[in-house]
C-alpha cells in the first residue's frame, strides 16, 4: 500500500479541527500539527508560557526569519518520519509556500482536502465557539488577514478535494468518509 500525505486546509471556522480529528481517529494515521510541532516546541525552548499571544508571536517570528513555508520546513523530518510507516494527515497548513515545500518533498503522493464554508456560516461558528471566541469585526479581519498575509487561499485553490462543510457533523463526517474512499484507492492501487 502506498502512503499518502493528507493536508486538511480552510479559512477560520470552515471545519478543519473536526475534520482533522474525525480522519486521525478513523484512520489512526500518523498527525503532524504544524502549530504544535513547531511553535510550542519552540515556545519551550524560548521558555515561555503557553498561550495564544505567545503562539502568534513565535509564528510570526519564524515567518518573519524563515519565510512563509518555515513551518512545513522544520515539520519535514517529522512529516517523512511518520510516512515512512503509514499515511499521515497534516493540520494547521496554511501557506502556499508550505504548500509548495510539501508537493516538493512528496510529489503525487501529496494531497490537499479543503474546507470550505460560507462567510455567515464561519463567522457563526466562531462567535460560538467555547475558547477564544471573535465578534464579527475580528472574524472578518483574521480572514483578511489570512488570506492576505498567510497565502492561505492557494493551498484551498489547489485542493485535491473539496468538501462544503454549511451542514451538521454528521454530514461532515459523511464526506470525509467519501474523501477517505477515495484516498484509499489511491493507497491500494499505487497510483496517482
Amino acid at each position: 500500500m502506498r502512503p499518502i500525505v493528507l493536508a486538511v486546509v480552510g479559512l477560520p471556522g470552515a471545519g478543519k479541527t473536526e475534520a482533522s480529528e474525525y480522519i486521525v481517529k478513523k484512520t489512526n494515521w500518523g498527525h503532524v500539527h504544524f502549530g504544535n510541532i513547531v511553535t510550542v516546541d519552540e515556545i519551550k525552548k524560548r521558555g515561555l508560557e503557553l498561550n495564544e499571544e505567545n503562539e502568534r508571536m513565535i509564528r510570526e517570528d519564524l515567518r518573519a526569519k524563515g519565510g512563509m513555508g518555515v513551518l512545513a520546513a522544520m515539520s519535514l523530518p517529522k512529516i517523512k518520519e511518520l510516512f515512512a510507516t503509514s499515511s499521515v494527515l497534516i493540520e494547521s497548513h496554511y501557506s502556499w509556500e508550505e504548500y509548495i515545500i510539501l508537493k516538493d518533498a512528496f510529489g503525487d503522493d501529496f494531497r490537499v482536502l479543503a474546507l470550505f464554508a460560507s462567510p455567515e456560516t464561519r463567522a457563526a461558528r466562531m462567535a460560538k465557539r467555547p475558547h477564544r471566541p471573535l465578534t464579527a469585526e475580528e472574524f472578518r479581519s483574521r480572514d483578511y488577514s489570512q488570506i492576505a498575509n498567510l497565502h492561505q487561499a492557494g493551498p484551498i485553490a489547489r485542493a485535491d478535494w473539496m468538501i462544503i462543510n454549511e451542514g451538521t457533523v454528521a454530514e461532515l463526517q459523511k464526506n470525509i468518509d467519501q474523501v477517505l474512499a477515495k484516498v484509499q484507492q489511491i493507497s491500494d492501487a499505487g497510483e496517482n
